[in-house]
């Protein structure tokens, strides 16, 4: 008996203490900030941890085995830092520049110093490199300042992938940025892509590599998208998570751009599916359901409200509501919005409305810039971090939505000059 009860007290350890730790060394001016540590499961950013902050130290626990990209998101900074997990510890430390935002990073583990490395490299490789390669045409190669250009051109050009050896999963990132680079995507067929889908290790999902990777498979696809598609999803198997992620996330690509047909196609699947349905699919098919035309819209607690006592979206009462969902950095919506404020006393005269839920990340700049509109406004203030994005579908900012009394969506318009032209104000 015994032996038994020390078996379960090293069981409940290992259930209930973390997999592993991420400290950040972080500036005074951080000290009372809200901390946020995210995976991925494709392009979706799951919340892992909130950081303890305790002195000059922010710390996360993650009690689950983790493999793949991080980022830490710094709410008062409204900046963040990319890492990567090798479901070992992490330790780092930030600098912030005058106007405080993040500087300066520096991580103690190899994995991390070879990822910084690499990102720095990249940056080079597409800013740096095609310049260099231009000037040298302009020297002779007897020329010394041409030999120092070819040494450089040389440097940047290559990649020592032996690195990465120890590291899977850096060797899994570094080897298939091929199929999410922009730059290279003309030297890959549709075939190699639903290939690199099929075959690729468990590391794709967490790679961030998923959904820009999807976007070029279109591009390439662009003579016969939807036949394409279809061949794979068959290849990848829509009975298993990967196939169900996948096709969660081109469900959202077809939706972000406007490309409503493929979108309703295979939303349809996704609902005709009889298999067990992963988290991941199962947000998406419900995101979708919960802002249909003529379903009731979730409701909403207001946080950081402007121009209401009402503390959520259903006990705002009006004939008819106008949901947009904005932000202060977003340029669409600084042309958009002044269009519904020069009407918005033909709109109150006739009970409607407006009700914005903002996607910014800095309070501040959300408070500065909503209190020009005399309109309802709240913020999460975590930007696309905010629960608007997975709860009411936002893939872009403006979004407008059209309620009537009951908060059921009437209309989706697609401009604020829609939304004028539906409800009739001119």
């Amino acid at each position: 008996m015994k032996k038994i009860l020390v078996a379960g007290s090293i069981l409940w350890s290992a259930v209930t203490f973390a997999q592993f730790n991420v400290k950040v060394t972080i500036p005074a001016y951080l000290s009372d900030s809200d901390v946020y540590l995210y995976g991925f499961n494709g392009s979706k950013e799951i919340l892992y941890s909130k950081a303890k902050i305790s002195g000059n130290t922010a710390t996360f626990k993650v009690d689950k085995k983790y493999i793949g990209m991080m980022r830490a998101f710094f709410q008062k900074a409204n900046s963040s830092v990319n890492m990567v997990s090798e479901n070992k510890d992490i330790n780092f430390k930030i600098d912030l520049d005058s106007k405080n935002k993040i500087s300066n990073v520096t991580f103690d583990d190899q994995t991390n110093q070879l990822f910084s490395n690499e990102v720095e490299v990249q940056k080079k490789q597409e800013l740096i490199l095609p310049a260099l390669i231009q000037i040298k045409d302009y020297y002779k190669p007897s020329d010394a300042f041409y030999k120092s250009l070819d040494s450089e051109i040389t440097l940047l050009s290559k990649s020592d992938t032996a690195l990465y050896e120890a590291h899977p999963f850096l060797d899994y990132y570094q080897k298939n940025q091929k199929y999410s680079n922009q730059e290279k995507v003309a030297e890959l067929k549709p075939e190699d892509f639903i290939n690199f889908y099929s075959k690729s290790g468990e590391y794709l999902e967490t790679s961030t590599i998923l959904k820009p990777s999807l976007i070029n498979f279109l591009n390439v696809s662009k003579s016969n998208v939807e036949g394409s598609v279809d061949k794979l999803l068959d290849a990848v198997n829509l009975e298993t998570p990967r196939g169900q992620t996948i096709l969660s996330e081109l469900i959202e690509i077809f939706n972000t751009y406007g490309m409503d047909k493929l979108k309703d196609k295979y939303l349809a699947q996704a609902n005709n599916l009889k298999c067990t349905i992963n988290d991941r699919l199962s947000s998406t098919i419900k995101a979708n359901k919960n802002t249909e035309i003529g379903a009731k819209m979730p409701n909403n607690n207001f946080e950081n409200a402007i121009h209401t006592k009402a503390k959520s979206l259903y006990d705002v009462k009006a004939s008819k509501k106008i949901v947009v969902f904005w932000s202060s950095t977003c340029s669409h919506c600084e042309a958009e919005l002044p269009k519904l404020l020069e009407k918005y006393d033909k709109l109150k005269a006739q009970n409607i409305e407006i009700v914005g839920f903002s996607l910014d990340s800095s309070l501040e700049e959300f408070k500065n810039k909503a209190n020009i509109f005399p309109w309802i406004n709240v913020s999460e203030g975590k930007g696309w971090y905010s629960s608007y994005g997975e709860t009411y579908n936002i893939n872009a900012t403006p979004t407008y939505f059209v309620l009537d009394a009951d908060n059921k969506i009437i209309s989706k318009p697609n401009h604020v000059a829609d939304v004028l032209d539906y409800l009739k104000v001119n």
